[in-house]
């Protein structure tokens, strides 16, 4: 029987996340427009995905408050979560943690490095190519929570009991990556040197990285099978 995730869209126009997640992951996404004020009528989920978007989760705006609330309330019903940029920061915000703007944008196709003992990142080489952009970051975990990847910018990735976030973006086709680095408020120079990067090596490389979404659905399909998630019933949208 096939997964029914939340796909908690934060983008402002979210036709590239509905693209890149929908071609991702094997799953029955339920879209939610979260940044029209858009949430699940109930839990009733087997797995929620919060994605980017190009706002900071500090920012006081009704629909980033809304779906915070949200979110923790789902986090406490035992629901798998997966968070992707915006969402990895909103997660640990939820949890607990502090986000913050960085000092210096991280943008284009960059090394990290994970600790090998977090399953969502099973058979992904422990170094790794992934597309970044991105200029808040978690500035401290929420308590209880592991980190397990980083390179020299921060927190790449962290667990807290079924939520699972990442910094980067193992979703983005090139295509993507060139959009969203063109439309950056950022000198001229260094936008050319990110598009110079987007290179066929580079987006194979960071391919290897999108495995992190089938072993996300197998993570959820083994918590439905022990009763840890939420049922399947008629559909919330």
């Amino acid at each position: 029987m096939s997964l029914r995730i939340a796909l908690l869209n934060a983008a402002h126009d979210g036709s590239d996340n509905r693209r890149n997640f929908r071609r991702e992951l094997d799953a029955d996404l339920v879209e939610f427009d979260v940044t029209e004020r858009e949430l699940p009528g109930s839990f009733a989920f087997d797995a929620c995905l919060v994605t980017g978007s190009r706002a900071s989760v500090y920012w006081d705006e009704p629909w980033i408050a809304d779906l915070e609330g949200w979110v923790s309330e789902a986090i406490d019903e035992g629901i798998p979560f997966l968070g992707v940029c915006f969402g990895h920061q909103l997660l640990a915000h939820a949890l607990g943690g502090t986000v913050e703007a960085m000092d210096d944008y991280e943008i284009g196709y960059r090394t990290v490095t994970h600790d090998g003992a977090n399953p969502l990142l099973d058979g992904v080489d422990e170094e790794f190519t992934v597309f970044t952009t991105h200029s808040d970051h978690v500035a401290e975990l929420p308590p209880g929570a592991t980190q397990f990847a980083e390179n020299d910018y921060g927190v790449h990735g962290f667990r807290h009991g079924d939520v699972f976030a990442v910094q980067f973006h193992p979703e983005y086709d090139p295509t993507t990556a060139e959009d969203v680095a063109s439309g950056k408020d950022l000198p001229d120079e260094r936008i050319e040197r990110v598009l110079d990067g987007i290179t066929e090596t580079n987006y194979r490389a960071a391919c290897e990285a999108k495995r992190l979404f089938d072993n996300f659905t197998d993570y959820a399909r083994d918590q439905r099978v022990a009763g840890g998630a939420g049922e399947q019933v008629a559909s919330d949208d």
